[in-house]
């Protein structure tokens, strides 16, 4: 369900580019400070976003030093230092990929070796972000249960991640939290589970696991059946998603350049949808 959320690279600028890495490094070191090596190994993108857009509307600016690191330990890169923005962001990827760990565990049986490597750095995670750990656990548990329930409706099994998304943010904005910002990542999460979702249609569907799709357009075989049932409800969807994303994100208030943050959210997210379409459909 995570690794969605990443820039277009050719209109990428190189001050951006050099950003985005570094906080994806700050946040890795951090992981491994925190929570433990093994823990490192949870570490998306999505987090590196969520970093640049904290530290933006929170106004905290970035230092960023050239440090070695276990997975780099000859050359030195930039790395973004570590502040309690950072250390936020690496706890919560590390609840978040337990949960989704343990999610999978309970649907297939599989990913224990990974939750067991995960149960120490969630358990430091939880004890030092406990609000965290209470948004992500209670809003799996209803993710869970609609899934469990195999709904048909893809708005309603998509709202607890969501939820979880926009709390998440309420919670690492403070003060800065506002109704834009909430509503922004609000529909960022719904964006992030049904991507992965349409992602991953054929892989559940060959193999039993739910997918909201699956139901809500009458359990077509495969991908390009599904495109062909329901091509354009799906255009409609992930329209209405960005045209949320894109109003909500002219109404926030940032400290510095958001190059960055409009490269992801305006550029990103609708090229990695079309990537997903087109398979098995090139038109």
């Amino acid at each position: 369900m995570f690794g969605y959320v990443k820039p277009d690279l050719p209109y990428l600028y190189l001050k951006d580019d050099k950003l985005y890495k570094a906080l994806y490094c700050g946040v890795c070191k951090s992981i491994g400070k925190h929570c433990g090596q093994r823990a490192r190994l949870s570490l998306t993108y999505d987090i590196a976003f969520l970093s640049a857009f904290v530290h933006n509307l929170l106004g905290q600016d970035v230092e960023i030093r050239k440090e070695r690191c276990v997975a780099h330990p000859f050359l030195s890169r930039p790395m973004a230092s570590r502040d309690e923005i950072t250390e936020t962001m690496a706890c919560v990827n590390v609840a978040l990929a337990y949960f989704k760990t343990q999610d999978d565990v309970l649907d297939s049986g599989k990913g224990r070796l990974k939750r067991l490597f995960l149960s120490s750095g969630y358990k430091v995670a939880s004890e030092r972000y406990p609000q965290a750990a209470e948004i992500i656990g209670r809003n799996y548990a209803a993710l869970r249960a609609l899934e469990k329930e195999e709904e048909s409706s893809v708005d309603r099994v998509s709202e607890p991640f969501s939820v979880l998304m926009r709390e998440l943010s309420d919670l690492a904005l403070k003060d800065k939290a506002t109704e834009a910002t909430g509503e922004l990542f609000y529909y960022l999460g719904k964006w992030i589970y049904l991507i992965d979702a349409l992602d991953d249609y054929e892989k559940d569907v060959s193999k039993g696991d739910y997918n909201p799709f699956y139901y809500a357009y009458g359990r077509q075989k495969d991908f390009v059946s599904l495109i062909g049932k329901a091509g354009k409800d799906l255009n409609f969807v992930f329209a209405d998603l960005f045209s949320g994303i894109r109003n909500n994100l002219s109404q926030c208030v940032f400290s510095f350049n958001h190059d960055l943050i409009d490269n992801i959210l305006l550029r990103g997210l609708p090229e990695t949808t079309l990537g997903i379409l087109r398979k098995g459909n090139k038109k």
